[in-house]
């Protein structure tokens, strides 16, 4: 059973529906008790930073997402998921303190020429060093901060948005990702698929 968290800021429907459609059983949770029994969870989100720290800590979520992915099982944050499992984001100014689980930085697109912020659309890999992903693919992306990871060897897929940048992260059980891939297609599927398997 994969559990999906709900905190009040994610995407619950679609990460369902999208589950469901591969072939894999799961269920919305919303107390830190519940998770620990799944054989996999997924953090998905949509939404500001602050806010959804400040709901993880008051339903004591925070704990126990840190306490599963210290169990070893399979863990996976989507979108704002991603940005949560690291130390801090420059979204609120002085920097917001995240889960800490990967070190490193969530900060926002530079004002470039011709960048308009959030990026919303498709966008392909750059480089795929995890092998859930593939370079070249494309997938769909809706954000305005990015994930600035402080060790290269956390990084497990990166596009380009003005510049290169991590769009997916891994090490050991915990995998995340920037991007939607509940949105993304056919393409999306098989990514959600083949982390899925490390459930059974």
């Amino acid at each position: 059973m994969i559990d999906v968290i709900d905190y009040g800021f994610g995407n619950i429907g679609s990460v369902i529906k999208a589950l469901e459609y591969i072939g894999y059983s799961c269920r919305i949770v919303d107390d830190p008790k519940g998770i620990h029994a799944a054989s996999g969870v997924i953090l998905p989100g949509v939404g500001a930073f602050g806010a959804a720290m400040d709901a993880l800590r008051r339903n004591g979520l925070d704990l126990a997402i840190k306490e599963y992915i210290a169990s070893g099982a399979p863990f996976l944050g989507v979108c704002l998921g991603m940005q949560l499992l690291f130390e801090k984001s420059e979204e609120s100014g002085e920097g917001t303190s995240g889960l800490g689980i990967l070190p490193g930085v969530v900060r926002r697109f530079p004002a470039e020429a011709g960048l308009k912020v959030p990026q919303i659309g498709w966008n392909c890999f750059e480089r795929a060093p995890d092998p859930v992903f593939r370079k070249g693919d494309y997938v769909y992306f809706v954000h305005s901060y990015y994930c600035d990871p402080e060790r290269d060897g956390d990084v497990a897929a990166t596009a380009t948005y003005g510049l290169e940048y991590a769009c997916a992260v891994s090490r050991d059980n915990v995998l995340a990702m920037q991007f939607h891939p509940e949105k993304s297609g056919e393409v999306g599927l098989s990514i959600l698929n083949r982390w899925a398997r490390r459930t059974r």
